[in-house]
């Protein structure tokens, strides 16, 4: 099974977080969006399997109007086989969420929301500099859940001046729509933000550590509670509603991605990304080339990719997978990495499955770290 991402690159305004490409000049969406299709058609050919997840992600492409969205669905159901039960989700705007553009998206196949809240708190969204209030949140959320069975909803904690009790109350609030599926991540201080320079002149204080753990340690607890599955460290699901979209990429599954610094994996060796420019990318389109990077990925990469995202999900890592896909030499070395994490019963063996346990979860990124191979030894 494979997937398709569609990078539509356009917001309204920059959120002080954010460093994916994006653009807040409209004038470019329509060439853009032109330049997508066209090469949507020219890579046709490019996946094999059948997909099972269709995703438009962003920038905001819920600021696209359903039937130019229709026409990307329409070209990959012409040119792909799709499965029976293809996951088609539209990253959601709350302040784009009107009950007729919701019911239009229904009607031409989006199947799944994911609603990007990020919080409820007023004070937080403006600080992060989101186009929505927290009465836009409400709002639409009442109307998702009464349109739409699989939704999911976006929270970030970590916030500066955030609290316990704050962050209490976003979940509070985000169970009482009870949603399928919800994904919550750290604030992180990405380069070349605004975030980034008020913490440098600091403007802004980045909250300690210990309280951000302790607000995703509440979040787990609570989530549990009502039968969410932390299937992966940011990504909680009821049962039969885990991403599909992000589940396959965490599997090693082959996606195309269709649009400005959309990248691509063959689901073996091969990875690509497009240029993260849009008119560079629509002459580029036009002129009929692809404006794609290539790289081949070599044993170890792979190897520190399925150690980095199989420690992240409930699936954990498989030493029998590692002996058949990287060879001996490679079960050999993780076996040998691992002896100091399970004596501090941060990494556990179930099995012939390495796995994290949840009280060490909010590690896993710095475990995982420990394990990468930097070069065999002859």
């Amino acid at each position: 099974m494979a997937g398709i991402y569609f990078h539509i690159p356009f917001c309204k305004q920059a959120c002080h977080y954010c460093n994916f490409h994006f653009s807040t000049n409209h004038k470019a969406v329509t060439p853009v969006l032109d330049a997508m299709v066209q090469e949507l058609v020219q890579r046709k050919k490019a996946l094999k399997a059948p997909l099972e997840s269709i995703y438009f992600g962003g920038g905001s492409p819920s600021l696209v109007l359903p039937e130019k969205l229709a026409v990307f669905l329409n070209l990959v159901a012409k040119h792909y086989s799709l499965s029976e039960t293809v996951e088609v989700t539209l990253e959601l705007n709350p302040d784009d969420g009107t009950t007729s553009y919701l019911e239009e998206l229904k009607r031409i196949g989006i199947n799944r929301l994911s609603v990007g809240v990020q919080s409820f708190q007023n004070d937080e969204l403006q600080l992060m500099h989101r186009a929505h209030t927290a009465v836009e949140s409400h709002k639409v959320l009442e109307t998702v859940a009464t349109l739409f069975d699989n939704f999911s909803m976006d929270l970030i904690y970590g916030m500066p001046n955030s609290t316990q009790s704050t962050w209490q109350q976003n979940i509070a609030a985000a169970l009482s729509y009870t949603p399928p599926h919800i994904a919550a991540y750290a604030l992180t201080v990405e380069p070349k933000t605004t975030l980034a320079h008020w913490v440098k002149n600091k403007t802004v204080t980045e909250l300690p550590e210990e309280a951000v753990q302790a607000q995703y340690n509440y979040l787990v607890e609570e989530l549990q509670k009502v039968g969410y599955a932390n299937y992966e460290f940011s990504n909680f699901g009821k049962p039969g509603y885990y991403a599909v979209n992000n589940s396959n990429y965490w599997r090693g599954k082959p996606y195309l991605g269709i649009g400005p610094s959309a990248h691509s994996y063959d689901g073996n060796f091969l990875r690509s990304w497009n240029i993260a420019q849009n008119t560079k990318y629509v002459n580029a389109i036009q002129a009929g080339e692809l404006p794609l990077t290539t790289e081949t990925l070599s044993t170890k990469d792979r190897f520190n990719e399925y150690i980095m995202t199989g420690l992240r999900t409930e699936w954990g890592v498989d030493t029998n997978y590692i002996f058949s896909a990287f060879g001996p030499t490679y079960a050999a070395y993780l076996e040998q990495q691992v002896a100091p994490h399970l004596e501090l019963q941060h990494l556990f063996w179930d099995g012939d499955t390495l796995r994290i346990p949840q009280k060490a979860r909010f590690l896993s990124d710095g475990i995982a770290a420990d394990l990468f191979l930097v070069e065999l030894q002859p």
